[in-house]
């Protein structure tokens, strides 16, 4: 999914490539909290649509269940006037019907399966977020108890750069752990093909064996 793919990349390249250019840990770990709030903006919407297709493939699905059982009920109504060409124009429609809700249905398993991975996704990447405003903001107050060090010290240009210097190894080492635990699993939702393979002489096969089922059972009753 390409959105979980924008995730791990967010986390893996531009981590390094932040890392790369950073002169400074607090402007780095700013950015780096920034991106993260705006992916995981962009998590919760995919969210909230996901949902939304979800709810509208469930309509669909019943809709189409619905028009079949009415289109059965009408053949069978023909059949009792014995009009057949009605009733398997009737048993046609009831047929496309229920394939559309077979589709439909198939979809819906598929979306909620897709909302769940996102939800997952939405949840990892939060944790996240909160574990890096922490790790930032401890590392942001060191370095600034390392730079007023260094100007009272300014005699001691070795003891001035070492502190900060300490400070940046941890943030990268505390980036690093964290990179390698927000790499995100992508997974391909493949929905299944939903054209008609069913061809023309096995469509009128099902029809005739379906009348004849609807006759059986008026001569039974009859």
């Amino acid at each position: 999914m390409p959105l979980l793919e924008r995730v791990g990349t967010l986390l893996r390249s531009n981590l390094n490539d932040l890392m790369e250019r950073a002169e400074d840990p607090e402007k780095l770990c700013k950015q780096l909290v920034l991106d993260m709030e705006n992916q995981l903006m962009q998590v919760k919407t995919q969210v909230a649509m996901a949902i939304a297709d979800r709810h509208l493939l469930t309509k669909k699905q019943k809709e189409h269940a619905e028009a079949a059982s009415e289109w059965r009920s009408k053949a069978a109504f023909a059949v009792e006037k014995e009009k057949d060409d009605l009733a398997r124009a009737a048993l046609e429609r009831s047929l496309m019907s229920e394939q559309a809700a077979q589709g439909f249905a198939q979809q819906l398993e598929d979306q909620v399966a897709e909302t769940e991975l996102l939800r997952s996704a939405y949840s990892r990447l939060e944790r996240k977020l909160m574990e890096t405003r922490s790790t930032c903001e401890m590392l942001i107050a060191q370095n600034r108890r390392a730079g007023a060090m260094g100007k009272a010290n300014e005699k001691r240009g070795a003891g001035m750069v070492q502190p900060r210097e300490s400070a940046m190894m941890k943030l990268k080492e505390s980036l690093g752990r964290q990179q390698a635990l927000n790499t995100a699993d992508h997974l391909l939702l493949e929905a299944e093909s939903l054209e008609d393979r069913l061809g023309s002489l096995e469509r009128e096969e099902r029809v005739e064996r379906l009348l004849e089922e609807l006759k059986g059972e008026r001569r039974r009753l009859g």
